[in-house]
This record gives C-alpha cells, sequence and structure tokens, in this order.
C-alpha cells in the first residue's frame, strides 16, 4: 500500500491510497486509519480485484449472507465511511459495485477483496469524530450523531 496526502485545510485532509496485486482491501484500508487515527470521513474507490466477498444485510437474522465472486472483477464504484467503533478503533463500511466478465454485477456490502491488480482510493479526513454504536435490535453497528463530538 502507498498513500500520499493531495490536500489539506481547516474543513479536510484528502489521502489517495493505492493498494496493490494481492492486498486485502478491507484489511488494508482498516489498517490506514488506525495508523492514521482517523475518527471520521468518507472514501470512494475504483480498480479491480481477482475475488471478493461482498454481504448482503438480512434483516430477520441480523447477520449478513456472504456472497462470493471468485472471478476477476472490476470494481465500477465503492463508497463508504470511517466513524469510531464501540472498541474506540476506527470503522470502516463500505458497499461496493462489482463487474464481471458478461457485464453482470454483483454488490453489497465489502467484506473483504483481494486485489489485481490495483485499487485507487480517495479518503477525506474531516475533523471531527463520528461514533458508529451497536444497535442490538438490527444486529449491526450504525453512524450514532448524538454519540459523536467534535
Amino acid at each position: 500500500m502507498k498513500s500520499k496526502r493531495i490536500g489539506a485545510d481547516e474543513q479536510a485532509q484528502v489521502h489517495v491510497i493505492i493498494l496493490d496485486t494481492g492486498e486485502e482491501a478491507f484489511a488494508a484500508l482498516t489498517r490506514f486509519a488506525n495508523e492514521s487515527g482517523i475518527s471520521a470521513a468518507s472514501l470512494t474507490a475504483i480498480g479491480a480485484f481477482e475475488r471478493a466477498t461482498v454481504g448482503w444485510f438480512d434483516i430477520a437474522s441480523k447477520s449478513y449472507r456472504k456472497i462470493e465472486v471468485n472471478e476477476q472483477c472490476e470494481v465500477l464504484s465503492a463508497i463508504g465511511d470511517i466513524a469510531v467503533g464501540d472498541d474506540g478503533k476506527p470503522s470502516l463500511h463500505v458497499h461496493i459495485v462489482l463487474g464481471l466478465a458478461d457485464c453482470s454485477t454483483r454488490g453489497g456490502h465489502l467484506l473483504a477483496g483481494t486485489v489485481r491488480p490495483t485499487l485507487e482510493v480517495v479518503l477525506t479526513e474531516v475533523p471531527a469524530t463520528l461514533r458508529r454504536k451497536k444497535r442490538a435490535d438490527l444486529g449491526i453497528a450504525l453512524i450514532d450523531l448524538a454519540a459523536g463530538h467534535g
């Protein structure tokens, strides 16, 4: 992974993060957020994976149904955010649309993706803290604006 801050002012810092072949995207971006101490950010990404796992949230079972994409795929769109989780660490939440060879798509919550050949991420960090709290009634953690500060 390589990264470069390409802009900064009192309102935001913009980072470009380039992931290389073989890197697992979700883990690498989580590591970047932790090492950088990011507490509030948005991100977008394009690139490709050699394989990926996306999740579809089943509200009845309060769990993600894993959907494996075991083929080369284009990252047509990835958007997400970073907020501080219940453990006090940056928590990544990314939704993704993957394009397959036959031009069909798969999409959902990014659980894992092995990069091939690259993933280009633009991350905009803001000087604030967003708080993501586990909701027992739903089984997932959501941003809680009342809990954030900054």
